[in-house]
């Protein structure tokens, strides 16, 4: 096959962005730091919920010092979930606090540190969302729990627990769909993560051979 030799040849020669190119990338790459309040802020609600975590245990304490022959034990497990439950949120607020800034912001500068979370060295995208989707699980058992406690005759008309809530069937089976909802939430993520992971493997072997 003949070619022109008058032909004109295309030219596939890399050029380097130009100093406006440059200038806007390097805006938009600035403009993480935007999300640096947004985690601030978290950290302000994360001492909110230290300051409600003291507040909840001190009425224990004083219940039981005050009417320590009324309480009983159902009474004391829930003021002890409400507890555990402040305690579970709080964690979520450290995971997405530590975790979004660590991948949309700036590196946590941290190797070597005998404090540093085992998750924070491998911590992405996906790891974070499935870690976030068991705290929620975690977060909805409590509640959940705290319901089962409190209903008491739940199916007479104006029944109410031992706090004085009224709850009806249909409310506590909501509550149950919501729960297994959240379930089948972490387990599509974890099996996405895993698809990916696999889908990743598969292409770095295909490159080594």
């Amino acid at each position: 096959m003949s070619t022109d030799p008058t032909q004109t040849i295309p030219d596939r020669t890399y050029r380097p962005p130009g100093p406006t190119s440059r200038a806007l990338g390097y805006f938009i790459f600035t403009s993480r730091w935007l999300q640096a309040p947004l985690y601030i802020g978290l950290i302000v609600a994360q001492v909110v919920y230290v300051i409600v975590f003291m507040l909840d245990l001190w009425h224990l304490i004083n219940d039981v010092i005050t009417n320590w022959n009324k309480l009983n034990e159902a009474t004391v497990m829930l003021s002890v979930l409400g507890l555990i439950d402040v305690v579970m949120i709080a964690n979520l607020l450290i995971m997405v606090i530590i975790g979004g800034y660590e991948i949309f912001v700036s590196k946590i500068r941290v190797d070597g540190h005998p404090d540093e979370p085992d998750w924070l060295s491998h911590v992405n995208a996906n790891l974070l969302k499935i870690k976030l989707s068991i705290s929620i699980i975690s977060i909805s058992s409590i509640h959940l729990l705290k319901t089962f406690i409190e209903v008491g005759n739940i199916g007479e008309v104006g029944a109410k627990s031992d706090t004085g809530h009224s709850y009806t069937s249909e409310g506590v089976m909501w509550q149950v769909f919501i729960h297994l909802a959240f379930i089948v939430s972490a387990l599509a993520l974890a099996w996405i993560d895993r698809m990916q992971n696999k889908t990743l493997l598969e292409a770095a072997r295909a490159g080594a051979h």
